[in-house]
């Protein structure tokens, strides 16, 4: 009787068992890198969207076709972020329709199999997110040229679930955050930033103007960005960025350390660098760094075509390394600098951290290379002298871009406040909030060719696309960020790469014994089992 009891006890719990999982499947993620796990600010993110009732988000993967391994296993992770997203309820798996990729670039993989031919196979590593009359991209590939094709996969893979939830959360806000650029000092004009507006403004609206006479005017807005002032500030001005900052502004400071005339240098192949003051020096430093009014030179750089023949009527042009546009290296313990390219610069500067405040964190993002120098100002730029002596180039790591975050002194404490202004809810020390200071406002720049905007950080002679997009977009997402979605950039999930030759070598061998083993394994265990139940039985 006991015996039918416990029977009966055990198929009614396993019954219950597979009931509650089929309603509510419980999943155990037992990676090292919890890579199957959603992050606390994509938790956060879902769990305020289905609290509001949002309607859901229609995810549509375009990753389809004849796939290698490596595009396969980006997929899976693909499809298995979104089956975690959609366990929440807030998006829903859609079919790929017939006419989702117009618009879109596509990817062109080139595989060599194993008899010598060359396969090509057309994707489009992108999945389409619409909410209600909404829709955005999201790009899944990522193409680092100085990285391999697996570790830009891998990278991918990492970058997944920071993409959806920062698309889930710029398609179902009903309020966009609002930008600025700053002008009236000479800063630059709408042409010379078109394209990184055009990249924010996916995720902001953006206005221009002048410093208002109240810092409340700038209220409304989350991010200042102050790109590139030839003309010194008035202390109207800084004092009303400074009580901007006092109550939780973020500024993105893009100030140059130097002048130098690019005109004048295309024109006559010579210029003057003189120190670049725009009255911003106190206040930067009361903030945590200050900007030196130096030249960086670095071996790690752009090149330039020069006419090396000599002869008038008969040029012969020749790249040759243009050290004063520094490849500035990216730091990978930072979220908004991690796993970007190198970062195209000219005519940069370097930054001192000083001042500020024990509570004020200070984090280096951009830096020259192993092998730089500085020129102290005032000196010349003249490319009739292209001659490097490497044994010049004993510098490493300058700073080149900081952000600050904490509570920031005011550098108007314990003055009067300028002529001209009224005082409103002033304070001394400011709420905690973040800046960024970046001593080359050309990062943000971009060139023109024909009428056409090129891409900030696009080298026109070579080809390449460097990382200014994706640093000045994770910058400024992470200056307006309150909800910590930047911090997903941090997930790391290891890459461990099959030995392809090795593999194919011993392919027999690996054959067998995968299906051996296992087979011997039942066996014994069916041996075993069948022992036991005769030793039981048996009397």
């Amino acid at each position: 009787m006991r015996r039918g009891t416990g029977y009966i006890l055990t198929i009614a719990i396993v019954t219950l068992l597979c009931v509650a999982t089929s309603v509510r499947p419980v999943r155990w993620d037992l990676t090292e890198d919890k890579r199957y796990t959603l992050g606390k600010p994509s938790k956060n993110l879902v769990k305020t969207l289905y609290q509001s009732r949002a309607d859901q988000v229609e995810v549509e993967i375009l990753l389809e076709g004849e796939l290698n391994s490596s595009f396969r296993r980006l997929k899976r992770a693909t499809l298995d972020l979104t089956d975690e997203l959609a366990r929440t309820g807030i998006i829903r798996l859609m079919p790929t329709g017939e006419h989702s990729t117009e618009g879109l670039q596509p990817t062109v993989i080139h595989e060599r199999e194993q008899n010598g031919k060359t396969v090509q196979t057309t994707v489009y590593p992108y999945a389409l997110l619409r909410y209600k009359s909404r829709r955005t991209v999201v790009p899944l590939l990522k193409n680092n040229r100085m990285l391999s094709g697996e570790q830009n996969l891998n990278k991918s893979i990492e970058g997944l679930e920071f993409a959806f939830a920062e698309a889930i959360q710029s398609i179902t806000r009903d309020t966009i955050a609002r930008i600025a650029f700053i002008e009236g000092h000479g800063e630059y004009d709408e042409a010379d930033v078109y394209d990184v507006s055009q990249q924010l403004s996916r995720y902001f609206d953006i206005d221009r103007g002048a410093i208002p006479q109240d810092w409340r005017v700038l209220q409304p807005y989350k991010v200042l960005i102050i790109a590139s002032p030839q003309q010194p500030l008035s202390e109207q001005d800084k004092y009303v960025l400074d009580q901007y900052v006092m109550h939780g502004g973020r500024v993105l400071w893009a100030i140059d350390g130097v002048r130098v005339s690019e005109d004048m240098l295309s024109e006559s192949g010579f210029t003057p660098v003189i120190a670049l003051d725009v009255h911003l020096t106190d206040q930067l430093f009361r903030y945590g760094v200050r900007i030196n009014p130096v030249l960086v030179q670095d071996l790690q750089c752009l090149t330039i075509p020069v006419d090396v023949s000599g002869e008038v009527g008969q040029p012969q042009y020749q790249p040759l390394p243009w050290t004063y546009a520094p490849l500035l290296l990216t730091s990978n313990s930072s979220p908004v600098t991690r796993d970007v390219m190198q970062v195209s610069s000219i005519f940069a500067s370097t930054m001192d951290t000083v001042g500020g405040g024990d509570d004020i964190r200070k984090e280096v993002l951009l830096a020259t290379s192993t092998a730089s120098r500085i020129t102290h100002a005032p000196a010349e730029v003249d490319l009739g002298n292209m001659q490097i002596r490497t044994q010049a180039f004993s510098s490493a790591y300058l700073p080149v871009a900081i952000r600050l975050e904490g509570n920031f002194p005011s550098v108007f404490a314990n003055r009067m406040v300028p002529e001209g202004l009224e005082e409103h809810d002033r304070l001394n020390r400011s709420e905690r909030t973040k800046q960024l200071v970046v001593a080359s406002s050309s990062i943000l720049q971009n060139n023109w060719q024909q009428g056409s905007p090129l891409p900030v950080g696009y080298d026109r002679y070579t080809g390449i696309q460097f990382g200014n997009r994706d640093f000045i977009v994770n910058a400024v997402l992470d200056l307006a960020d309150d909800s910590g979605l930047i911090a997903l950039r941090e997930k790391t999930i290891a890459l461990r790469l099959l030995n392809d030759k090795r593999a194919h070598e011993y392919r027999l061998l690996i054959q067998t014994i995968s299906i051996i083993i296992p087979l011997l394994v039942i066996a014994l265990l069916a041996g075993a089992i069948r022992w036991g139940r005769k030793k039981t039985y048996t009397r």
